[in-house]
């Protein structure tokens, strides 16, 4: 198997995996409230014509995306980019190929990322095949698009569970998670799928928007 799919297909399963303990590299760095911002629901939001940049985005998270995620300020935020050296699995260390970052308050991460290389429809569709066979992982039903082709998936496992949305915007390959360490508190599961798929659109948002100098 070529390297870049390995590599791939290494992050959609942990990205798939509840806890997936990936070390990331602390960015100080905030990004302030974007206009387009306030939330929406991902059943309301058209994804199928978005064009994602394979590139840094997590400046342009609406600090009030990051807020509505968490329901609560964030506790801790780190971030890592292409080239980057990351744990793409529990067994896999490695250059990273993709830009990602999450945010943490109490017992829940909201995430996202993008893969830096360009992702063919035939990569994508084993990536959605193996994402939904990942042990512990139901598609979620009816899930709106997010990109084509695309999937929701719900993940449960000893540490908590993890709604996410991922899916392919041209050729780029996105990826968007909220994990709760405790999942008998709180919302019910219909209502955490919706935190998530509004979580979901900000890291649309943020990943379609043209990136500002730094």
């Amino acid at each position: 198997m070529p390297v870049v799919l390995r590599l791939l297909l290494a992050s959609v399963l942990t990205a798939a995996a509840v806890g997936c303990g990936v070390v990331l590299f602390d960015d100080d760095e905030s990004g302030g409230d974007q206009a387009a911002g306030t939330s929406a629901p991902l059943s309301s939001f058209d994804t199928t014509d978005l064009t994602v940049l394979r590139t840094g985005f997590c400046e342009g998270v609406a600090d009030s995306a990051v807020a509505e995620a968490l329901q609560a300020e964030p506790e801790g935020e780190t971030s890592y980019a292409n080239g980057d050296r990351v744990r793409l699995t529990e067994e896999i260390r490695d250059r990273a190929h993709e830009h990602g970052c999450q945010w943490r308050a109490g017992g829940v991460a909201a995430s996202g990322w993008v893969f830096a290389p360009p992702v063919p429809r035939a990569t994508a569709d084993e990536l959605l095949r193996r994402a939904r066979d990942a042990n512990g992982c139901e598609p979620v039903p009816d899930a709106p698009a997010y990109g084509e082709p695309s999937v929701g998936l719900v993940c449960t496992s000893r540490r908590g569970q993890e709604v996410s949305f991922r899916g392919l915007f041209g050729d780029a390959w996105l990826v968007c998670s909220l994990r709760l360490t405790d999942v008998s508190a709180g919302q019910s599961a219909t209502e955490v799928v919706d935190r998530t798929g509004r979580w979901c659109v900000a890291v649309a948002r943020a990943a379609s928007a043209v990136p500002t100098s730094r």
